[in-house]
Parts: C-alpha cells; sequence; structure tokens
C-alpha cells in the first residue's frame, strides 16, 4: 500500500512540475481551485468519519455480522447494496469504512455491494439525472448499475473467499 501512494502521489507531483512549466499562471489557478475546495469538504469528511466511528464504537460486531455477515448470505449482500444506494459519502471516506466493516464481520461480498453502490448509484443525485437524462435513462442506468453491483459483489466474494 505504501508503495502505491508514493507512486501516486510521485506522479501527482511530476503532473504538477509538468503543468508548472507549461503554465504557471493555469497552475497556481487550479492550485486555488483545489484548496478552496479542500476547505470546503474538510468539515464534512471529518463529520462523516466522526459518525462512522461513533457507529463503529457502539455497534457491537456481532450487530455487523449478523446483518451483514457471511452468515446472512444473499440477504445481507442485498441490504448492503441497498445501503450503498441511498448513502452520499465520499469515496475517500467510504474505503476506510469498508476496511472497518470487514474487521468487524462483513463479508467480503456484501462490502463489495456497498462500495459498488456507494460509488456507482445516484439516489442523492438522481432527481438532476432525471432533469438531465430524462426518467427513462436515469432510472435504466440506475437499475442496471444496482445488477451489475450485485454482480460484481458476488464475483468478489468468489475471488476473495
Amino acid at each position: 500500500m505504501l508503495t502505491t501512494a508514493l507512486f501516486i502521489n510521485s506522479f501527482a507531483l511530476i503532473c504538477l512540475a509538468l503543468s508548472a512549466l507549461k503554465d504557471r499562471q493555469k497552475t497556481k489557478k487550479s492550485l486555488k481551485i483545489a484548496v478552496k475546495f479542500l476547505i470546503k469538504i474538510v468539515p464534512l469528511v471529518l463529520l462523516i468519519i466522526i459518525l462512522i466511528g461513533w457507529l463503529l464504537a457502539f455497534l457491537p460486531q456481532e450487530v455487523i455480522s449478523s446483518i451483514i455477515g457471511q452468515k446472512v448470505g444473499f440477504f445481507g449482500v442485498l441490504s448492503a447494496a441497498l445501503l450503498g444506494t441511498v448513502l452520499h459519502i465520499p469515496s475517500l471516506v467510504a474505503f476506510p469504512l469498508a476496511a472497518s466493516l470487514l474487521e468487524s464481520g462483513a463479508s467480503v461480498m456484501a462490502v463489495a455491494a456497498f462500495i459498488t453502490t456507494l460509488t456507482m448509484i445516484g439516489f442523492v443525485t438522481l432527481p438532476l439525472e432525471i432533469k438531465e437524462l430524462g426518467k427513462k435513462i436515469a432510472l435504466l442506468r440506475n437499475g442496471f448499475s444496482f445488477l451489475a453491483a450485485l454482480i460484481i459483489a458476488l464475483i468478489m466474494g468468489v475471488i476473495l473467499r
């Protein structure tokens, strides 16, 4: 994991340096926009991390395991998929949450369904999607994404057993 993070950060720094060499003004402008966005999103991310921490602290491992654990089977995967569908959590927070859920007794398939639906299905953004794409396309896209998430979860469960 450290090697991957090192590679990604090095690549980002190299790209930033190349951008600065090409057009210093645009690079400065981009960095200002990025810092503003970071400042804007930090409180939300911290709030979500705190809420997740409380959730994991107050929910015993047995409860998590009984809802989305290995023994629950397809119902647990479906529950996790539905939860991922309605929540609006940034991926930056969702991946550590997924690791915590796995450590707390959740099944690989349930966590895969949760993460996949969380990133592929826009329940919160559905009204905007309907406005832009039309009701039929938006609902079809989300429905197929839900089915794809269940298939991905099944595949991950088979591969990572």
